[in-house]
């Protein structure tokens, strides 16, 4: 078994070897476009193919590589313990090899690779050398680990690549003090992710203090961040702590930061320099140790080219950015998040837990969401009260997904209200409309403009 190569009459495996140089620029051209790293070389381990992608994994260029020995060159075998020309000189490749092998690169790094290799043999079964294919897998290895390790983010649903990714940059920023800006779009799980971060950190026993931005008037947002003393202003009746003071020792999760004033972005830019910062009417400097973790839907670098946002801030906080994919990018994950919106309230209710028929849950999967797993939660508990216990069909699903396979143009948050959606959400936040307006992932502002231009939710 093996690659085969035509003898010839004078200095055999020499001239065999030869002849495969002489067309290695065909090889070239079909090698380097495989995907795979390519490395061949003769019965005495000197390598003469080194393709591209060999070139991209291990370090090495191909002129580094050729004419050398494959075990000089990687400082051990490419092949592990597997390697077939290690010992005696009638190596034994019966049979094609396929297994997982470590490589040192030319930088040091350590790369995890899965290799098949093959033997090389003339027309007369001869074996003149190896051929060697491998991939790079050291990220997916890495991945595996972090799915095996969900457990540690029990709020965080997902299995797909982009969500594993994230969950492997919560383990690596974890323990680094580091601040860290979270972009994603609304209700796509950014205070999760920042509160994993703080739980996986070596101050996880401390204050982890959330603060939306946007949700508070900007007169208050800044007494509200760094305290006030007493008689500071109206109504400020005793000295009071702030976010800042709160999160000591801890973390600090600053939600929606690109609403800030720029008077309170010069503030929180000095608290990101100096560690310290003034109460509001107060003289005295408070000096707070706490991990700043920000977060946004928007983007920022666009808010500080339209000098909205503070470019030096800007810095200080992103110095370590995780994005969070949408869940139409994401939508293998619809099937698990429904599970486990359903195993939820099932246990909530004392209730069996119900289950959706398979064309409800294909419109599931059909949707846009533009209100991320926020709107699938919600889509989710409106189906259980609208299903009165028994299984969930197309027609107890919300309005937008209920009726004909909804189209992909879907956007922004004044498409998916309706009165139905409205009614719905007050009643589970108490009439309470800023708590309404979180559930459906919509700011106060637009859920009071929807109010505005329909009268009939006026009356709700």
């Amino acid at each position: 078994m093996g690659v085969h190569f035509k003898s010839n009459p004078y200095d055999h495996d020499e001239k065999t070897i030869m002849e495969i140089k002489f067309d290695q620029k065909k090889l070239e051209h079909i090698l380097d476009n495989l995907g795979k790293g390519i490395i061949a070389h003769d019965r005495d381990r000197k390598i003469f193919f080194f393709n591209k992608d060999a070139e991209s994994i291990t370090g090495y260029t191909r002129d580094e590589a050729i004419g050398k020995d494959c075990h000089d060159l990687f400082q051990s075998p490419l092949c592990g313990k597997s390697c077939s020309f290690c010992d005696g000189d009638t190596p034994d490749i019966s049979e094609k090899k396929e297994y997982e092998s470590t490589i040192s690169t030319k930088s040091g790094g350590v790369r995890q690779i899965e290799i098949s290799v093959v033997a090389m043999e003339d027309d007369q079964g001869v074996l003149i050398g190896a051929l060697a294919s491998f991939s790079d897998i050291t990220e997916i290895l890495e991945l595996r680990e972090i799915a095996g390790q969900l457990g540690r983010f029990p709020n965080i649903i997902g299995r797909d690549i982009k969500m594993l990714q994230v969950f492997r940059q919560i383990s690596d920023v974890a323990h680094y003090d580091y601040p860290v800006h979270i972009y994603g779009e609304t209700g796509t799980g950014k205070e999760l992710v920042a509160e994993a971060i703080h739980l996986e950190s070596h101050v996880d026993e401390a204050p982890f203090v959330p603060i939306n931005c946007g949700a508070l008037p900007e007169n208050l947002i800044e007494s509200e961040l760094f305290g006030h003393v007493r008689g500071s202003f109206s109504g400020a009746i005793r000295d009071k702590k702030g976010r800042f003071e709160m999160a000591d020792g801890g973390t600090i999760f600053l939600d929606e930061i690109a609403e800030l004033s720029k008077k309170v972005q010069v503030k929180l830019l000095r608290f990101l320099q100096e560690g310290n910062f003034e109460k509001v009417g107060g003289e005295a400097t408070v000096s707070v140790k706490a991990r700043v973790i920000s977060a946004t839907n928007k983007d920022l670098k666009k808010e500080v080219a339209a000098k909205r946002f503070r470019d030096d801030l800007y810095y200080r906080l992103n110095v370590i950015p995780i994005h969070i994919p949408p869940l139409r990018r994401r939508k293998t994950d619809i099937p698990l998040l429904t599970e486990h919106f359903l195993a939820q309230a099932s246990r909530k209710n004392g209730s069996k837990q119900m289950d959706f028929t398979a064309e409800a849950l294909l419109r599931m999967m059909d949707y846009n969401w533009p209100g991320n797993v926020r709107e699938l939660q919600n889509a989710v508990m409106f189906a259980i009260v609208k299903s009165g216990g028994g299984a969930i069909k197309p027609r107890h699903l919300p309005m937008e997904l209920s009726g004909s396979r909804v189209s992909n143009e879907r956007r922004g948050p004044l498409k998916k209200l309706s009165l139905d959606v409205l009614s719905d959400a007050l009643k589970e936040a108490g009439g309470n409309k800023s708590k309404a307006a979180r559930r459906l992932g919509v700011s106060r502002a637009t859920l009071y403009r929807f109010i505005k231009d329909c009268p009939d939710a006026q009356n709700l």
